[in-house]
């Protein structure tokens, strides 16, 4: 197979579907985001009130299941390695 021929047999690939992609990484990579409080709550709904005024950091599986939510980016880095998982930003 030359190179025309493999470039245009990526260009032909369906692409991924969501279910997919969010598959992509299952149990291997974590995601950190910095939340708000607002969005804490939303993404953590067990958590009634988020201290306002902090930044808080949720670890996120490869799907965006929420794992953790902590006060430190450090801390979440922390979670994903003792849980055998990948630390990556998201922004």
């Amino acid at each position: 197979m030359n190179e025309f021929e493999k470039e245009e047999d990526r260009q032909t690939r369906a692409p991924m579907s969501r279910s997919e992609f969010a598959q992509l990484g299952d149990g291997e990579v974590a995601y950190i985001k910095q939340l708000d409080p607002d969005a804490a709550e939303r993404l953590f709904p067990a958590l009634s009130e988020a201290p306002k005024g902090i930044d808080l950091y949720a670890l996120l599986g490869a799907d965006g299941t929420p794992l953790a939510l902590t006060d430190s980016r450090n801390a979440a880095i922390a979670n994903a390695i003792e849980n055998n998982l990948v630390p990556v930003s998201v922004h």
